[in-house]
């Protein structure tokens, strides 16, 4: 099994700012958790990062070509407010839940792409990204 998982706008600043709501971990150390949690559960990740949302778009749409079995995504930045984002998710033939590393709907509203994702996790730091491989882990087996 072959997950995408997407680190959206403004995850490179994670553990530079905001650290009273995201704490001190870096993109890179979510990363290194995020590959040793697949290795855990027997499944192959590729993580991509943009602040850019035509290039989520494209790895999305890529990915699912590529034949990936499912994907996370923290959308982070791009939570509200990015409808050919939102639309992408909803075409791929692979099922997609949203993680965030805290609960966004304790600072405002849901997310647009939790109206077209499989699941969402939130408010469990770094280990929501377990819990939503091992979720898209289980589901793909079925």
């Amino acid at each position: 099994m072959k997950f995408l998982v997407i680190q959206g706008a403004g995850m490179n600043m994670r553990g530079k700012v905001q650290t009273e709501i995201f704490g001190t971990m870096t993109l890179d150390e979510y990363n290194q958790n995020i590959l040793k949690y697949a290795e855990e559960l027997g499944v192959s990740v590729e993580i991509f990062h943009s602040n850019i949302e035509g290039e989520a778009i494209n790895r999305l749409y890529a990915a699912n070509d590529e034949g990936f079995d499912g994907a996370l995504f923290n959308p982070a930045g791009f939570s509200r407010g990015y409808p050919a984002l939102t639309a992408a998710i909803s075409q791929v033939s692979f099922p997609v839940i949203e993680v965030h590393i805290s609960n966004p709907v304790r600072r405002g509203p849901v997310s647009d792409i939790a109206s077209v994702a499989l699941g969402m996790v939130t408010g469990f730091g770094v280990f929501g990204y377990y819990l939503g491989l091992r979720g898209l882990r289980d589901r793909v087996k079925r």
